[in-house]
């Protein structure tokens, strides 16, 4: 069943199911217990299907990534955040940002939403603690990621973590053909059958003696094909539009534009990786010139 968040025909959020090309009204909380009514409801907007109180992503779990990246396979998932105010809506822009808009780059992935509260959780088990699945694209600023050796301030900006269209909860994510689709040229393509870390493994991983809250999203990790990759480079650029897709939820659609005032193709942003750390100032000691 395929589970929306929408903005309905009085302009407020709602959740709605889709059966027969029809949106009807949930009631209650998809957290918790929910009914479908008989009530249908003209959808204005679809949202991203949930706030989730944590982003978890996983990094280098497609052979095809890590090798195009020059990275060897990892023995363990590795793992990230994403900053919850990085979710985007379908069809919203993704921004680039103005202190980094020349290495923007899109990655396609398979994303889980748990359904309870999830600690400990045998691989055995995870299936009991998911409430279903979505699109996400791990929008990333590869000059952020690349000079700062650290990933979770380069994939946080604002708008950077598109999620949609909707949690499709009947699906088995086992074997699924995920894309990547830059104006109308398929860039990423490939399938979860090729993940070096299974959903069910990932579940187990990260519970570990590490809650994970009812509507936590864990992004799966992206297959090759990435712009960074490709020779030449190809990055995200204003008037853009780029379409996630995984088999069996649908396809996630944003266009691009630059920041205001940010403009973009700027290969010398704002140094804001290169300030002073704290307790060091630039001021003259006292008594000198």
């Amino acid at each position: 069943m395929k589970l929306y968040r929408v903005l309905d025909e009085n302009s407020r959020v709602a959740y709605v199911a889709q059966t027969n090309d029809v949106f009807r009204r949930i009631a209650g909380e998809i957290l918790g217990d929910y009914s479908i009514t008989e009530e249908e409801v003209s959808v204005t907007k679809l949202l991203a299907p949930l706030a989730p109180p944590n982003i978890f992503a996983i990094g280098l779990n497609y052979r095809s990534h890590a090798l195009e990246t020059n990275k060897p396979l990892p023995d363990a998932p590795v793992v990230f955040a994403k900053a919850t105010t990085s979710v985007n809506h379908p069809g919203d822009p993704i921004v680039l940002p103005a202190v980094g808009p020349a290495s923007v780059d899109y990655e396609v992935e398979l994303a889980v939403v748990i359904a309870h509260k999830c600690r400990n959780v045998s691989a055995d088990a995870a299936a009991e603690y998911i409430l279903g699945y979505t699109v996400a694209n791990d929008v990333s600023a590869r000059d952020w990621q690349q000079r700062l050796g650290q990933w979770v301030r380069a994939k946080s900006f604002d708008t950077f973590c598109p999620l949609g269209p909707c949690i499709e909860t009947d699906l088995d994510p086992a074997d699924l053909r995920l894309t990547a689709t830059l104006n109308g040229r398929v860039m990423q393509e490939a399938s979860t059958s090729d993940l070096l870390f299974t959903v069910p493994q990932l579940v187990e991983f990260l519970s570990a003696d590490l809650t994970l809250l009812p509507g936590t999203v864990i992004l799966t990790g992206t297959p090759g094909g990435v712009g960074a990759a490709r020779s030449p480079q190809v990055f995200l650029r204003d008037g853009d539009i780029i379409t996630c897709a995984v088999e069996g939820i649908g396809e996630l659609t944003n266009p691009v534009v630059a920041a205001e005032g940010g403009g973009q193709g700027k290969r010398n942003p704002p140094n804001l990786w290169s300030v002073k750390p704290p307790g060091r100032s630039s001021r003259p000691k006292r008594g000198s010139r």
